[in-house]
């Protein structure tokens, strides 16, 4: 019976150390399902042509505010000179088809895709655009943003926070008298921003 017990146990522990022993896949993957995904847009229409005359959208991925973000040493510290995402899972994307200019910089009508970058020193907070071909021929996913190269970044205002988003939320805002003036404002629990959007549209 001893025999047999010890036989049993060299057999489980064989087949424990062949699999041990088999290679690991070079590749992997993860993903497939849903996640929580948002757009603010801004569509332009002319009431004499009944057609539209343009538009812009934001797509983003919703991360949930940590509580451990509250204390802002430690805040400063995940983000003080780094890029962060502007969101979660999938890159967040600027898709135009007007001409901008966010915070006085000119941006081509296209396809950006957009991240946050906190200064050195924590004072200031600026959006950082990146070109999605160069993205794409690295294959770079947005989790590795620190590799991307930012073509350009202009310049977010701090804004005071009226109530704590639980999630991150982009909104595009506009006075009725002016709707060429858009204001891009990011909230995300403490961390409240802003930038101007002049809006090139033709009548």
């Amino acid at each position: 019976m001893k025999v047999c017990t010890a036989f049993g146990t060299l057999m489980v522990l064989s087949a424990v150390f062949a699999h041990a022993q088999q290679p690991q896949p070079t590749i992997v993957a993860e993903g497939g399902q849903p996640d929580d995904r948002a757009s603010a847009r801004v569509l332009y229409w002319n009431t004499k042509k009944n057609a539209a005359a343009g538009r812009f959208a934001i797509n983003y991925g919703r991360p949930v505010w940590k509580s451990v973000y509250d204390d802002t040493a430690k805040f400063d510290a995940l983000t003080k000179g780094k890029i962060w995402r502007t969101g979660s899972n999938f890159w967040t994307v600027l898709d135009t088809c007007l001409p901008l200019k966010v915070s006085g910089r000119e941006v081509p009508v296209g396809y950006y895709y957009l991240g946050l970058h906190h200064s050195p020193d924590g004072s200031n907070w600026s959006l950082a655009f990146i070109d999605p071909g160069r993205v794409r021929a690295a294959h770079l996913d947005a989790f590795d943003i620190q590799k991307a190269v930012v073509e350009f970044e202009v310049p977010m205002a701090i804004a005071k926070t009226e109530a704590k988003a639980e999630k991150l939320t982009i909104t595009l805002s506009y006075p009725k008298e002016d709707i060429r003036k858009v204001t891009l404002n990011l909230a995300w629990g403490n961390l409240a921003l802003t930038a101007p959007i002049d809006v090139n549209v033709s009548d």
